[in-house]
């Protein structure tokens, strides 16, 4: 019995692991967190997210918050980062009792150094798919010249300082003791190094990349960026080596690494690439994973051979085609995740590491000047020099000499590896950080100040020989001057819109297009075509006559722009380097082209990349540079300046409210030198809003699909080409110029118009241009009817007061119609003294009658200075105060957003004749 009670080998091990178990199981963590009383800010190494989460998230608000105020005075986002660390380090936030070590204990920044860092790697293999080695090759000679300059005389001078410093603080904590040569070669680097990034985002924003300046500066500071991070992973090389014989073992490995790459890796990725067609079509989700695994792969090369891992991205990101858009398309999937969240954790932790409080001395605030001056006037001396011995004047030399000081992101960078190598203690790194932000800092108000747009177009004009530099007078113009001087205000009036700028918008393009086709010209009359082989074929040569056997006229030349937004993305910095590709493929601009082409019109176009409120300056410099007769706006379909934004009922009801794109066509109207159009559409072109389908009960055996779809191409096929247009004449520069291209318009055969002059006692528009009375003065005709041409206004008429002018015009193109026009044209004159009330009346009953044609059009002159005459009559009506202001506001003026609100069936086109001072005229 005795030994019953002896427990078996199995029992006692059953029995401890319960034992075990239950003793752990009252050890588990509690699982109801701040429920259960758990602190969210101590740090758990078993649950780092949580304070992960917080330290990100106040790094993120911190950064935001700072780059508001600093992106007004235009600096890059990397100033508020840096800034953003130094309040949140010791310098600042460190101050207050137990933020530092509650909000970022030390044990918790390895979480934080592993996140950032990784990060970093995948910011250097974006800057390498941003680095086109391409602007190096096609301006390599004036590229290497000013780049070795602005590198050499840097880094000479950062030896020279590196023996002080070296000196100085190589006795400060948490540093290695290494050579002088290191030291002084890595000083050199940081002196001498320029920030490519930083640099194409400062050209983009002061629209200087097209320019001299901005061609020499990226060239230059493609090579720089290359040249640097070689000497940089040299240095670090040495740093991590025990020895000289690892050092060189070490650099071997990585020139081999390298050639590799360029020579074995580049080629088996582009055929991949090809074989999926990505260069093609885009990087799909694969394509995406293989290139982000090459770059982590690279990474982790460079990393175990004592090179940082960042080169290995670097690489990877230097080898990435840009053929078709691929390295944009790649950026774009990477960039926002790495600049929203990776980035500022890398620079916030420089800023972490920075601390003020350190140069507490004269002697270290010496060097601190003294490294700033280094910095700036190594690289502006070396850069300026060499870009005058290539021939630029000494202003746009001085302008590189300053975009080539920027260090930037770059710079950090460096600063950063050289404090994790123990290269620079926290003084010298502080120090170094200082010198980053100033010379980024003053970069962008230098380079304004040193070449303004003042000064870029006088001296584009002087290269040209248009005008004396000392005076800015026009060479050789004084004949042409004084003929333009002396021309008559008739002839000027009947002119033809013959250069066009158009504003090109992918949620405007149908009813874009279908108005530019009245514009243009018939189709050329050409003999039939034969095969090469039997000869020149003769339809190589085009006749002199239309289709309709009339005179063929000059062609209207129309460009087309694109606009894209200049975002803080770097994918959209990369679209501005390259833009000439990017205008290529462009499927907007191309489309734009292959219309002209098919519609007898001269086209050409280009995208360009802009912050947004620049738009309208772009726009209106653009119709300058170009001499354009009109600049055509069309209006957002959605009332928004997003070409992309979901075109609903309600915003088109709405579109002309909003204030954004108002601003924007306000400020093109205020500045265009010449005619601005605005273009509002509504089905115009005969495109038509897809309607609801209804079911029904059917008992044939075809299915309710199949009859929709049969009913919906039948309603397509019987859709004609025809227009009709109303255009309400109250006189004054902007309806002059409205009825101008109005009878450009009534050219077209699909077209026909009805015009009245609505003639108003001389109250009416008290403080204003006179009204257009009715006179019995008979216009002198300068063609016949039918004579096939439009008329001159009569050059006896030249001192006419303006609201003569109006009935003179009207008049004179009214009696001297060609034939073929006058069947197609009703002009009309009506006596009244509520002429707003009587075009709205008219408007309703003339337009929208056919709605089976391809979309009627309403012609108004702005009128801007007849604002208050038009409020007037307004109160008449009964309105209220607020009701006429909210509609007498919009850029527009009172009458568009009453025909719009009407809800009449119609588009309308706004003409402002040559821009704000026209009314003057």
């Amino acid at each position: 019995m005795a030994s019953s009670t002896i427990p078996t080998p199995a029992t006692v091990t059953v029995t401890s692991t319960v034992v075990s178990s239950s003793a752990a199981s009252t050890h588990v963590p509690p699982q109801g967190g701040i429920l259960e009383g758990s602190n969210p800010s101590v740090y758990d190494p078993k649950n780092p997210i949580i304070l992960f989460i917080i330290q990100a998230g106040i790094i993120l608000i911190f950064c935001r918050l700072l780059h508001w105020p600093l992106s007004k005075l235009r600096q890059p986002r990397v100033i508020a980062e840096v800034i953003g660390g130094i309040l949140l380090g010791p310098s600042v936030m460190g101050h207050v009792p137990g933020f530092t070590s509650a909000i970022f204990p030390a044990m918790s920044m390895p979480n934080l150094n592993l996140v950032a860092n990784l990060g970093l790697i995948l910011f250097l293999f974006l800057v390498g798919l941003e680095v086109d080695l391409r602007y190096l090759v096609s301006n390599w000679r004036v590229a290497i010249s000013v780049g070795l300059a602005g590198m050499a005389l840097p880094f000479g001078l950062g030896c020279a300082i590196a023996w002080g410093l070296y000196n100085q603080f190589k006795n400060d904590p948490n540093t290695v003791a290494i050579n002088f040569g290191t030291y002084m070669l890595f000083i050199g680097v940081a002196m001498a190094i320029t920030a490519f990034p930083v640099l194409c985002r400062i050209l983009t924003e002061l629209k200087l990349l097209s320019t001299s300046v901005g061609v020499i500066v990226l060239s230059a500071g493609v090579g720089n960026d290359v040249v640097g991070w070689i000497l940089l992973a040299l240095c670090v090389a040495l740093v991590n080596a025990g020895s000289g014989i690892t050092a060189l073992w070490v650099l071997l490995t990585c020139l081999g690494y390298a050639l590799f790459v360029i020579f074995a890796l580049r080629p088996s990725f582009m055929w991949l690439l090809r074989y999926t067609r990505a260069l093609q079509d885009g990087p799909s989700q694969s394509i995406i994973a293989v290139t982000l695994l090459m770059a982590l792969a690279s990474a982790f090369f460079t990393g175990v051979i004592g090179v940082h891992p960042i080169f290995g991205g670097f690489i990877i990101g230097l080898i990435c085609p840009h053929e078709g858009g691929f390295a944009i398309k790649v950026t774009e999937k990477v960039e926002d995740l790495v600049s929203a969240l990776f980035l500022p954790l890398y620079f916030a932790i420089s800023g972490l590491g920075t601390n003020l409080g350190l140069l507490d001395n004269g002697i270290t605030w010496g060097y601190v000047v003294a490294i700033i001056v280094i910095a700036f006037v190594g690289k502006f001396v070396g850069a300026s020099v060499a870009a005058r011995a290539n021939g630029l004047v000494w202003r746009e030399c001085f302008t590189i000499g300053t975009l080539m000081s920027c260090k930037g992101l770059v710079e950090l960078i460096v600063l950063n590896i050289g404090l994790q190598a123990r290269i620079l203690s926290t003084r010298t790194f502080t120090m170094f950080v200082v010198m980053a932000l100033v010379t980024t800092f003053a970069t962008t108000p230098l380079t304004s100040f040193l070449y303004p747009s003042w000064y870029q177009k006088k001296l584009e004009a002087w290269k040209r020989g248009e005008i004396d530099w000392d005076t800015g007078a026009p060479i050789g113009s004084d004949d042409a001057s004084s003929a333009r001087d002396s021309m008559s205000y008739e002839k000027l009036e009947s002119s033809r819109v013959q250069r066009l700028l158009v504003y090109l918008r992918l949620d405007n393009m149908p009813p874009l297009l279908a108005f530019l086709a009245l514009l243009g010209n018939q189709p050329v009359q050409q003999d039939r075509n034969t095969h090469p082989s039997n000869g020149t074929s003769t339809a190589d040569h085009e006749k002199d006559t239309t289709l309709t056997g009339q005179p063929k006229k000059k062609s209207l030349v129309a460009h087309g722009i694109r606009l894209i937004e200049l975002t803080e993305r770097e994918s959209s910095v990369m679209k501005v380097a390259e833009m000439d590709e990017y205008s290529m493929h462009d499927p907007v601009v191309n489309t734009f082209r292959t219309f002209g082409h098919l519609n007898a019109l001269g086209v050409s176009g280009e995208v360009a990349v802009t912050p947004e409120s620049g738009f309208a300056d772009l726009l209106v410099g653009k119709a300058s540079d170009a001499s354009a007769d009109m600049l055509l706006l069309p209006w957002s379909e959605t009332g928004s300046m997003s070409e992309t934004a979901e075109i609903t009922p309600q915003r088109q009801k709405t579109k002309l409210q909003d204030p954004v794109y108002s601003s924007f066509v306000e400020a093109a109207l205020d500045t265009s030198p010449c005619t601005v159009a605005v273009f509002v559409s509504k089905n115009f072109g005969g495109v038509r809003p897809p309607r609801r389908p209804q079911l029904s009960r059917s008992y044939s055996i075809t299915s309710i699909r199949s009859k929709q779809g049969i009913t919906e191409s039948n309603d397509v096929s019987m859709i004609n080409r025809t227009h009709h247009i109303f255009f309400p004449f109250f006189g004054g520069p902007d309806d002059r110029a409205a009825l101008r291209l109005l009878m450009q318009l009534a050219a077209n055969p699909d077209v026909t118009v009805t015009a009245v002059h609505y003639q108003t006692e001389h109250s009416y528009f008290e403080g204003v241009e006179p009204p257009s009375p009715i006179i019995s003065r008979t216009p002198t005709r300068t063609q016949a009817s039918g004579s096939g041409k439009f008329p001159a206004v009569a050059s006896g008429e030249v001192d006419t007061l303006p609201a003569e002018r109006d009935v003179i015009l009207f008049n004179s193109l009214r009696s001297t119609l060609p034939e073929d026009v006058a069947k197609r044209v009703v002009f009309e004159v009506m006596k009244t003294n509520t002429p707003v009330k009587d075009a709205l009346e008219r408007a309703e009953s003339e337009v929208g009658q056919r709605p089976r044609n391809a979309g009627d059009l309403i012609v108004l002159g702005r009128n801007i200075d007849r604002i208050g005459a038009f409020r007037r009559e307004a109160t008449f009506e009964k309105r209220t105060a607020d009701d006429i202001e909210s509609r007498s506001s919009g850029p527009l003026g009172y009458l568009t957003q009453r025909i719009v609100e009407k809800g009449i069936g119609a588009s309308v086109l706004v003409l402002q004749a040559r821009g704000k001072g026209a009314s003057s005229e």
